[in-house]
């Protein structure tokens, strides 16, 4: 894929109701344009470029603990279960895919997860 943050934008946006909208500074995607789900991280609190997002319970420790290269938690909401995914590292966009639906659905209401759900 190309720029990190493109390729994360492109995977955000074909969600539903999915917008975008600067957060910090960051591009940052919200569902229905008020939960935040997953936001861009370039360089903002650490040298590193990546994304945190909202994700399932026990997934972050999971995932950190076996990965710290690739994972991390990260500040002010890694508290809340959330999950950082370094992008300067070779990256896996097919688990980034899967890594972006999972944060859509801790946050979306049921009838967008419906929709996510349904053959198109």
């Amino acid at each position: 894929m190309g720029e990190p943050v493109e390729s994360l934008r492109t995977l955000c946006t074909a969600l539903p109701e999915v917008t975008e909208r600067l957060s910090h500074g960051e591009p940052t995607w919200f569902v229905r344009g008020k939960k935040t789900f997953v936001m861009f991280a370039d360089h903002h609190h650490d040298d590193r470029l990546g994304f945190w997002c909202a994700a399932p319970p026990g997934v972050q420790e999971e995932l950190v603990a076996a990965e710290p290269d690739r994972f991390f938690r990260p500040p002010y909401v890694g508290h809340r279960g959330w999950l950082g995914v370094y992008l300067d590292v070779p990256v896996d966009w097919a688990e980034i895919t899967e890594i972006v639906e999972d944060a859509y659905r801790m946050v979306a209401p049921k009838a967008l997860i419906a929709q996510l759900d349904s053959p198109t």
